[in-house]
């Protein structure tokens, strides 16, 4: 099975250049990250140098720009280099900023492209965690008609559809694919786009201090005078401004449907606040970043449930095996009938999923018992160790010549019987720090659904004796 290591970038780069709303001078530097780092926004302007992750659990508010806050620090207008990072297919990178405000530049991604393509990408020794997505998820928001959707694929792809009261911008469609489609040239170029009456306003009442006819489209749904053309000409510090096709002159689209593929640029950096690349299809009607966020944190909400011990992992005939029996064989020493686990669904880290079917034809039942086949507790509590011993193995570089010995068991309770015909789930995560080669697990097992047995496991992780 094919699988996608981490990457970061290969070297540091920098863009500076004024922010959209505050109009500060902004400098934002990019680092090499190590696995498992994700996106860190750090604060350099500040004393001690506060960070941020770039995650939904941070989302302030998104009304025009994503804007994180974490301890009263605020980061706005980060969109368009996350989507950067995330379309490039970069997992980690820590970036100093020494402002509250990254710069808007030209009102696209383009400029972070091209220097992640200048300095290269890194690939790490860890693999990429993905969110695959099992279900069908909606958010839905009735009084602005926008609706994300996220359906199951075995790929990422987006959809995003604008539609505007506007002669100029009725209805645009726009799409990427993940392995048909290039991000750096058909979506980073996208700019921005503002509606002119929505831009005099917001220069009117000093909300864009940085805004100027260089870093966004302004279309124009209207009829308006010379004069009027005059004074906006003024306004905007241009001469000789014309409208052509609804659009002020300042800038040539680069594409018929720039403002659809902006919004999908958009929608790209706001997903990647749930924290994981995703395996699905988003399909996006009139998306915007308060939108995209609140779905992100639909996402980021699931992703943590994996981690909560009392929730069962949605895992059914359409999810993929990861490890089968064969590899389980590679990395255990047990064999049948003691080898108790029969398919690893996911690891990453720390934390693992697996199963166990239970037959008939299991050799305890013959005595466990005739009459009321009913599978021993220590068996389960042994097979959700042999789970964990996967997960601990995969600690050391070459797990086949390390064996897992369990040292102790606490707090373990068995809420149900698990009787033949059943399927074993096995959730394990480590809860404490590696050291010396002691891990600590908190295990649990469940059944259609329903947790059958719990405990915390303590293991060592040992070279075997040749």
């Amino acid at each position: 099975m094919s699988v996608t290591n981490q990457n970061t970038i290969k070297s540091v780069f920098s863009l500076s250049g004024k922010g959209l709303h505050f109009g500060k001078e902004a400098t934002v530097v990019f680092k090499p990250a190590k696995a498992d780092t994700g996106y860190v926004i750090v604060r350099v302007d500040l004393d001690g140098n506060p960070e941020i992750k770039v995650l939904s659990d941070n989302v302030q508010l998104a009304e025009r720009a994503s804007c994180l806050e974490k301890d009263g620090i605020q980061v706005y207008t980060l969109e368009h280099a996350i989507s950067a990072l995330y379309g490039c297919g970069i997992d980690n990178c820590v970036i100093e900023l020494n402002c509250e405000e990254f710069p808007i530049l030209d009102g696209s991604s383009k400029s972070y492209v091209n220097e992640i393509n200048r300095v290269g990408i890194e690939s790490l020794d860890a693999e990429r965690q993905y969110f695959e997505v099992k279900e069908k998820i909606e958010y839905y928001n009735k009084e602005a008609n926008t609706r994300i959707t996220l359906l199951p694929d075995d790929k990422f792809s987006i959809t995003s559809i604008v539609s505007y009261d506007s002669p100029y911008l009725s209805m645009q469609y726009a799409s990427f694919s993940e392995g048909e489609d290039d991000y750096a040239t058909e979506i980073a170029p996208s700019r921005t786009f503002v509606f002119l009456r929505e831009v005099e306003m917001l220069l009117d009442n000093n909300l864009i201090k940085g805004g100027d006819l260089d870093n966004a489209i302004v279309i124009v749904d209207r009829e308006i005078s010379k004069e009027e053309a005059i004074r906006l000409g003024e306004k905007f510090g241009y001469k000789n401004i014309e409208i052509h096709k609804g659009v002020l002159n300042n800038l040539k689209l680069q594409f018929e449907n720039e403002p659809a593929r902006h919004k999908l640029l958009d929608i790209i950096g706001d997903i990647a606040l749930c924290g994981r690349f995703i395996k699905g299809k988003i399909i996006a009607e009139r998306p915007g970043h308060k939108a995209n966020a609140a779905i992100a944190k639909m996402v980021r909400k699931k992703i943590m449930d994996e981690y909560k011990e009392n929730i069962c992992p949605h895992i059914d005939d359409n999810t993929k095996i990861l490890i089968d029996i064969n590899g389980i064989r590679s990395l255990l020493p047990h064999r049948p009938p003691f080898l108790l686990v029969d398919r690893i669904y996911k690891f990453n880290s720390d934390m693992i999923i697996g199963s166990k079917n239970v037959t008939m034809d299991e050799p305890f039942f013959v005595g466990h018992f005739p009459e009321e086949p009913v599978m021993p507790g220590v068996l389960i509590v042994e097979a959700m160790a042999q789970c964990g011993g996967i997960l601990v193995l995969k600690t050391v570089p070459d797990p086949e010549n390390y064996s897992t010995y369990f040292m102790k068991m606490d707090r373990i309770k068995f809420r149900k019987k698990v009787v033949p015909g059943d399927t074993l789930l096995f959730k394990l995560r480590i809860i404490s720090p590696i050291r010396r080669g002691i891990v600590v697990m908190k295990g649990c097992a469940f059944v259609r659904g329903k947790l059958v047995c719990e405990g915390e496991l303590m293991a060592q992780v040992a070279k075997n004796n040749k």
